[in-house]
Formats: C-alpha cells, sequence, structure tokens
C-alpha cells in the first residue's frame, strides 16, 4: 500500500475505471441528521484530489438537508468484481457556486431539466406529475440556455479517515486503515 492514501485511491480507482462496468464511479453515501439517525444512498463521485471528493445534488433533498445540519459524512465504494472497498470519512462543505455552475453546464440537457423539474425527496402525487413539470421546464427553457437552479450544486467530502479493504483467503482479508492525526496520515493494518 502506498503512503498516500490519496495516491492509493487513484490508483485502484483507475483500475476500476478501465474494467468497463456500469457506474464505475458510483458509492454508497452515508449521512446523519442531527439525532443520529443515518441514511444511505447512491452517487456518483464526479471529482477527486487531494482537496477532497466531490458529488452533486438538490441542497434540498434528504442528504442535502442532513448535510446542512450535520457535515460529517461516509462514502464506500465497494467493488465486487475486484474483490475490494474503500470507505472514506470526513466532513463536508459545499462547492463554490461556480463550480456548481460549471458542471451543471457539462450536464446533458435532459438532466439539466430533470433538476429543475424534481423537488427532490419529497412527496408527490404520483409519475404523472413529475412528467408534467418535465414539460413544463422543457418548454419554458426550449431554446434557451439552462440555469443552474438555486437549490442545487455540489458538496466536497474532506477525508479524515480510509480505509481499503482487499479480500483475502480463508476470510483473512486485508484491511489499511490511514486516518489524519495533525496533518499527518498515520497507516495502520487492521485485523479482519
Amino acid at each position: 500500500m502506498l503512503s498516500d492514501p490519496f495516491a492509493q485511491f487513484d490508483l485502484w480507482y483507475s483500475e476500476r475505471l478501465a474494467t468497463g462496468v456500469s457506474y464505475p464511479d458510483s458509492f454508497s453515501l452515508g449521512t446523519a441528521d442531527p439525532g443520529g439517525a443515518v441514511s444511505v444512498r447512491t452517487v456518483l463521485l464526479k471529482e477527486y484530489s487531494h482537496e477532497g471528493f466531490v458529488f452533486f445534488t438538490n441542497y434540498e433533498s434528504r442528504k442535502g438537508s442532513q448535510l446542512s445540519q450535520n457535515p460529517f459524512a461516509a462514502m464506500l465504494f465497494y467493488w465486487p468484481e475486484s474483490e475490494r472497498q474503500v470507505r472514506i470519512e470526513g466532513k463536508t462543505s459545499r462547492v463554490s457556486e461556480d463550480d456548481s455552475i460549471i458542471y451543471f453546464r457539462s450536464r446533458p440537457r435532459e438532466s439539466q431539466i430533470g433538476a429543475w423539474a424534481s423537488n427532490q425527496s419529497r412527496a408527490i402525487p404520483g409519475r404523472s406529475y413529475l412528467e408534467a413539470r418535465y414539460s413544463e421546464f422543457e418548454e419554458k427553457f426550449r431554446g434557451k440556455d439552462i440555469p443552474k437552479p438555486p437549490c442545487w450544486g455540489g458538496y466536497r467530502i474532506v477525508p479524515s479517515w480510509f480505509e481499503f479493504w482487499q479480500e483475502g483467503i480463508h476470510r483473512l482479508h486485508q484491511r489499511t486503515v490511514y486516518r489524519l492525526e495533525k496533518g499527518i496520515w498515520i497507516t495502520e493494518i487492521l485485523a479482519p
């Protein structure tokens, strides 16, 4: 294992991207409300660097609401084809409005309209309601550039902890943890 957890992630993630599997960028995101009630969902990794891991969502969704009250989150990349997983924990913050706009403009037009049409995580009367809203915004923006909705943008998770897990024989898996202490990454091997 490399001494830098970001370099180790880059190595494993690059191998993952080369496999050709559907949604190689998907990960499970865990958030919690102030009372500690946890929820998990799958989102897509859009960018990563030593500054953190970035995903985009509706700020008014359940995850957005939870992150506004409790900024700590956990990520899980599970890659059964390579018998690996990576767990990351850290604190989130919103990416800049400019970065959110740049990414929003790179999305397919249909996804841009969908961001306007969906009041994510809210109850709706039925599928026809959502389709009608989509048609409404499709017509509203016909022939125009679609602006980013004010309630939509990115989050960056700044890691303070990583775990790299590799399946082993006889369930003697390899677990390598990196934890940040006073700006230095400490590496430990954990029993499986």
